[in-house]
């Protein structure tokens, strides 16, 4: 498939770019007729000469991006040639080959590599008993078995033409004959002019592989390829189809016609979505000094021995996108690859495409131990994290699966992967908890002020009765004029206090101006479509902030007015408060001959004159108290409702994970399953003996922690009866507070997913054990399953098969990785050939270490022979060479599963 080019790059890291990576897939027509068989069978063609018919399809082949073609006519090969050579020259990959007419009238199509030559291609022809040019569609004498017996020995590729239309082996054949050629090992392919969805209803369930009679191990690969005699027939959908291959050959055709699932598309296939791409790597300096690789944008397997760099460059990866290991284990091994194998001074340079909104390239370089740099396309710095452009890459060294699945919480967050998130969801989330906080806050400030009035109010009883004692001795009308100034010194006091909020008022409005309007100035509009329009809001900003500040320049007059003629009026009443004060002297020397404290008298006044507004206060107090803790039960249903919510959609998501992993994997959400924050609250708040407490509480199926709450404030009875608690714990916590009460009513008790994993062999009965009871093993092929499905970011694994049984790799791991891998990339480095055989790996890396004497610092190369899939033959003798079980294996692996 077309991709964006890289424009405008470093030059240092063209190398990468440049490199090849592995199998793609080229659009391929592959029943193309020359001019000769036009004019024999006398077909209407606007062309004159055979160069101008050959000119008008390479026209049509470069209009319709086709990339390769096959060229057949029946039982002839002479003028195909003619063809071939100006493809070629076009730049086009052309095969020759014939379409041969079996005795029993079935049409084939046979392609033959480039290498052979006409004489080559006429014996063959001879072989089929044809011979001389005399009869226009002639018929060979060898039956279609025999046929695909011949194609196989001649190293070309056989094609059932029109399978299901005249002609066609399934139309022409039918009984025992049918199904013996139709089960034949050696038919690979058979060309449909459509989807199998649209042939003919009596052949389609023999083309889906549902037919008993006719059912086959492996599935014969389904192609679009009919007559093409004129340059227009290559628009049609009909006449082309898809193939993947790294090295465009016959080979690479058996390829992928014995593994078509992976390696053939039909235009009316689905196309996958877009996803992120790592693209290319390179490195300057330390142990991959001068190594650079391109990467495929499906399965990438990197292959090698012991030490060739495979782990160094799955760490690189990591260190490049500034990605943290998971595991604690990972994390030292990651920081021994950085300082000992990569050194400092090494530049790592990794190419990347994000997908979404819209395609776009960038490099990201790091040096060692500098943090990263990202740049565009045209090489400048940006003010970007590679999390920024790539986000959610993952990315598990050695062994690092098998932490993840030791640890609850980790296999918690896989799960999550898989919920669709609202933005809007998690703001409003935070808010309300924010809210709640809050919400507390206030509640709390308020009863400890509340507690205060409670305290200072508490004398004043006490206060009153000794007052009125000391009315009983006369001393309130003795002293009346001094007792109704205490009352009047307290109005200055109110007065102050009510006009205070007004200058705090026109503080906080001077503190705010003038009006911040950067965001619609002229540089922020620009560009804009209604850039005029907005720029009247700026003008209409500008003159709301002049008319503030000239309200706050105002209202700073009229309290200085206020403060001028207040200090007027107290001024006044200090002059009248004099003279009372002489008064008062008098009266009170006078009282103590009656040895009656006059002094004691008006102070007991003062302080009940300060005291009595605060039982006014108290209500007030109280009322806004209950509005508080209203609000707040409103935010707590808002909390439980979200808390809810997000279960529900991870309950979904494990449910459609489970869906996905049918007979593999199942996962359950259990709600609020993680208890530890509100055990780890009950110990740092209430302490001493909790663990018989949380015992039971853990023993609890369901928790809910409004319930909880409305126990601990019902009291120490209430949380023994409802939740089985000691005695002793029940006390404590039912005394802790309304504090820890509240605290306990904010907490998010995260979900825990229940994994269980198939230990059955496939197609035995189900065996399903839940991830605590598994091996280590068991438990990382449960996470890697997981790991390998729905996303659209790269999925990175050093070794995975270091954790996982064979078996399962077999039959788990590998079918998820060939189901996900159109729509995702993967990158894997293993010993396992199941992985990049069985998993079909568009680009095999192999790694290999040279140097390393003592006059010469090893290094890592990687030579372009052996950067390819399994049809290229440098790679699959690599292949052979180097990973577990060698060719054996290998030749194994090939014939059960067609390879």
């Amino acid at each position: 498939m077309n991709q964006p080019a890289l424009t405008s790059l470093p030059n240092h890291s063209e190398t990468a770019l440049a490199m090849p990576n592995g199998a793609r897939f080229y659009r391929c027509a592959l029943q193309l007729n020359p001019f000769s068989y036009l004019l024999r069978y006398q077909k209407p063609t606007p062309y004159k000469s055979e160069d101008e018919y050959n000119d008008a399809i390479i026209a049509a082949c470069i209009d319709t991006n086709t990339q390769v073609i096959g060229i057949a006519d029946h039982y002839r090969i002479k003028h195909s040639f003619g063809l071939a050579n100006a493809a070629r020259d076009a730049g086009i990959i052309a095969f020759c080959g014939f379409e041969a007419v079996a005795k029993d009238g079935v049409h084939f199509l046979c392609l033959f590599d480039q290498n052979k030559d006409e004489q080559q291609l006429e014996r063959y022809i001879g072989e089929c008993g044809v011979t001389g040019n005399d009869v226009p569609s002639p018929i060979g004498d060898k039956d279609s078995e025999e046929l695909l017996g011949l194609a196989k020995k001649w190293g070309a590729v056989c094609i059932a033409a029109h399978v299901a239309s005249n002609g066609g082996l399934l139309s022409k054949l039918s009984g025992e004959t049918r199904i013996n050629v139709w089960t034949n090992r050696d038919l690979l392919a058979c060309a449909l002019p459509g989807p199998v969805a649209k042939a003919p209803d009596k052949f389609r369930p023999i083309l889906e592989n549902k037919d008993p009679k006719h059912k086959r191990d492996r599935e014969v690969a389904i192609l679009n390829a009919s007559d093409v005699g004129d340059p227009q027939d290559l628009k049609k959908e009909s006449a082309s189809c898809f193939v993947k291959m790294s090295d465009v050959s016959i080979e690479a055709f058996r390829q992928a016609f014995l593994d078509p699932k992976s390696r053939v598309k039909l235009h009316s296939d689905q196309e996958p979505e877009a996803h992120a791409e790592l693209l290319a790597m390179s490195w300057e300096g330390g142990f991959m000094d001068g190594a650079a690789v391109r990467f495929n944008e499906n399965l990438n397997v990197l292959i090698g021995g012991r030490g060739t760099g495979k782990s160094t460059m799955i760490e690189s990866i990591r260190y490049a996108l500034d990605l943290e290991p998971v595991g604690e284990d990972a994390r030292k091994a990651h920081e021994g690859v950085i300082k000992k194998v990569l050194q400092p001074g090494t530049k790592i340079s990794l190419h990347v495409r994000s997908s979404k909104p819209s395609q776009r390239n960038y490099l990201i370089e790091r040096s060692v131990p500098n943090p990263p740099v990202v740049k565009d396309e045209a090489g400048a710095v940006m003010a970007l994290t590679p999390g920024d452009i790539m986000p959610n890459v993952e990315i598990f060294g050695q062994h690092e699966i098998s932490e993840i699945a030791s640890s609850p919480e980790n296999r918690t967050l896989l799960i999550e992967r898989f919920v669709k998130r609202d933005p809007a969801f998690a703001e409003r989330k935070t808010q309300v908890q924010l809210d709640l906080e809050r919400s507390r806050a206030r509640i709390l400030d308020a009863q400890r002020e509340l507690d205060s009035l409670d305290e200072r109010l508490a004398a004043l009883p006490s206060l009153e009765e000794t007052q009125k004692r000391y009315n009983q001795a006369g001393l309130e009308n003795i002293l009346k004029e001094k007792s109704l100034l205490v009352r009047e010194e307290r109005l200055f006091s109110i007065l102050d206090e009510r006009v205070e909020q007004f200058s705090n008022f026109r503080s906080e409005l001077a503190q705010e101006l003038p009006i911040d309007a950067v965001f619609v100035s002229i540089e922020a509009l620009e560009g804009l479509p209604n850039e005029n329009i907005f720029s009247e809001i700026r003008d209409v900003l500008g003159t709301l902030s002049t008319e503030l500040m000239a309200v706050e320049k105002e209202l700073g007059k009229k309290l200085t007015r206020y403060h001028g003629s207040v200090s007027r009026i107290k001024t006044r009443w200090n002059e009248r408060k004099t003279a009372i004060d002489q008064d008062y002297q008098k009266l009170l020397r006078e009282l103590q001959k009656d040895k009656l404290d006059g002094e004691e008298f008006i102070q007991i006044r003062r302080r009940i004159e300060e005291l009595r507004p605060l039982e006014q206060k108290k209500v007030d107090l109280k009322g806004h108290l209950e509005i508080e803790y209203a609000q707040r039960r409103n935010l707590l249903v808002d909390w439980e409702e979200l808390k809810a919510s997000e279960y529900r959609n991870k309950a979904s998501a494990a449910n459609k994970v489970s869906k996905n992993l049918l007979g593999r994997v199942k996962v359950r959400i259990i709600m609020a399953g993680n208890r530890d924050p509100l055990y780890q609250l009950f110990r740092d708040e209430v302490g001493g003996q909790l663990a018989a407490a949380i015992e039971r509480l853990s023993d609890q199926e369901e928790l809910s922690l409004p319930m909880l709450v409305q126990s601990c404030r019902d009291g120490r009875d209430a949380l023994m009866e409802r939740y089985g608690l000691p005695i002793g714990a029940a006390e404590r916590i039912s005394q802790a507070g309304e504090d820890l009460f509240m605290r306990i009513e904010e907490l998010e008790l995260r979900e825990t997913a229940e994994i269980e994993l198939n230990t059955a062999h496939a197609g035995e009965k189900e065996i399903w054990q839940s991830l605590q009871t598994l091996s280590a093993g068991q438990k990382a092929t449960a996470v890697l399953l997981l790991l390998l499905l729905e996303s659209e970011t790269p999925l990175v694994v050093d070794q995975p098969e270091d954790d996982l049984d064979n078996r399962f790799i077999t039959e788990s791991v590998v079918p998820i990785i060939r189901q996900e891998k159109r729509g995702r990339q993967f990158v894997f480095s293993t010993h396992n050939a199941n992985i990049p055989v069985l998993g079909d790996a568009e680009l095999i890396l192999g790694l290999a270490a040279v140097g390393g004497t003592e006059e010469e610092e090893g290094c890592v190369r990687v030579s372009e022979k052996h950067m390819g899939s399994i049809d290229c033959e440098p790679v699959r003798e690599l292949v052979e060479e180097i990973l577990e079980g060698g060719k054996a294996a290998f030749e194994t692996r090939r014939s059960k599963y067609g390879f």
